[in-house]
């Protein structure tokens, strides 16, 4: 006789929840995405808001971010008067001898061969033969990059998106964490000491990324424009955003700038690619883990494993995520460990 095992039934129904949880996810992935990046952004401008917060009479916390924005959007003017111009002109400059840079490949590698060649004339060879070898396939592939730019011009909402939901979150955030713990009938301490932890932690990552990417951006403009490179204050203003990218984007940006001093005929690309292997090593094992606090620091292994995971998940953005992601399981896991160990046998 068939009999109802409500432990079974239990089972099946949580299993069903989460497999239509997970799809639900999917489905909304691209609003989770905007939404997450307006938290990393809210907590990249939370020291300020809280600075001014401190010194404002209580309940006007839409002031302090009034003036947070307002002093962000002033830096960002100042930025741009006075670097903006100057990686306006190098980048129309690079733009205006491109043409010039493929005739000098072209006449490289049309050079007799009993003629003695460089290493960067090998190099530049090898580049032009792969180019012509593929050339078909980039010519197919140029109308589908034009029309994936058309879409995802449809996009920018989410760059005015984004700044509007981090305000929101700055100005309700706590009263949001207060209702959250409050679903909670028991253990609501752990609750709060678990968010704490993940403030904290979030908090620091934000502060040191932003903390690198401006040492990147100083370092590669002085070392760079002392060293005679050509474009080097535009280098910088590209390595400056790449720097948010783990590990892809570092990898990237030193590409791009040895082959601009390649292809400009800089004379010391070796001293360039010495450098920027060097400042490598400096910012990550020395600046790096100095910003950063225990909490984020992650295994190289598993930052590679999961900047290559969120690439295929979720592109560059899923690239950028992948370490913040990666921290706030391993802060929660270790979490969930250290209750288990402290309850009573």
């Amino acid at each position: 006789m068939l009999g109802f095992d409500a432990k079974a039934a239990r089972a099946t129904w949580t299993a069903a929840l989460v497999l239509v949880s997970l799809y639900l996810i999917y489905v909304v992935r691209e609003v989770l995405l905007v939404v997450t990046i307006a938290v990393l952004f809210a907590y990249l401008l939370y020291p300020l808001v809280d600075l001014f917060d401190r010194r404002l009479p209580e309940r006007m916390r839409a002031a302090a971010l009034a003036m947070t924005y307002l002093v962000v959007l002033g830096l960002i003017g100042i930025f741009g008067s006075f670097i903006g111009s100057v990686v306006a002109e190098q980048a129309t400059a690079l733009a205006q001898k491109a043409p010039q840079f493929v005739s000098q490949m072209k006449q490289r590698a049309s050079s007799p061969s009993g003629e003695p060649k460089t290493w960067k004339d090998q190099a530049l060879g090898t580049l032009e033969s792969t180019i012509e070898q593929h050339y078909s396939d980039i010519a197919a592939e140029v109308p589908k990059f034009g029309l994936q730019i058309l879409s995802a011009s449809g996009n920018l909402i989410y760059v005015i998106l984004v700044p509007i939901i981090s305000f929101f979150i700055l100005k309700d955030g706590r009263s949001i964490r207060d209702k959250f713990i409050a679903q909670f009938d028991a253990g609501q301490d752990s609750v709060r000491d678990t968010l704490n932890d993940v403030h904290t932690l979030l908090l620091s990552y934000m502060r040191a990324q932003l903390f690198l990417c401006l040492a990147t951006l100083g370092t590669f403009a002085i070392v760079l424009h002392s060293m005679g490179v050509p474009y080097a204050i535009l280098l910088a203003a590209v390595a400056f955003p790449l720097e948010f990218i783990p590990l892809v984007g570092p990898l990237c940006a030193a590409a791009i700038i040895v082959s601009v001093s390649i292809f400009s005929g800089y004379p010391h690309v070796l001293w360039v690619a010495s450098f920027l292997g060097l400042y490598r090593l400096f910012q990550d094992y020395v600046l790096s883990p100095h910003l950063m606090s225990a909490g984020v620091e992650l295994h190289p292994l598993m930052v590679i494993v999961g900047v290559i995971a969120g690439g295929e998940i979720g592109g560059v953005a899923g690239s950028f995520l992948s370490v913040p992601v990666l921290a706030l399981l391993r802060l929660l896991v270790h979490d969930l460990r250290k209750r288990l160990h402290s309850k009573p046998a």
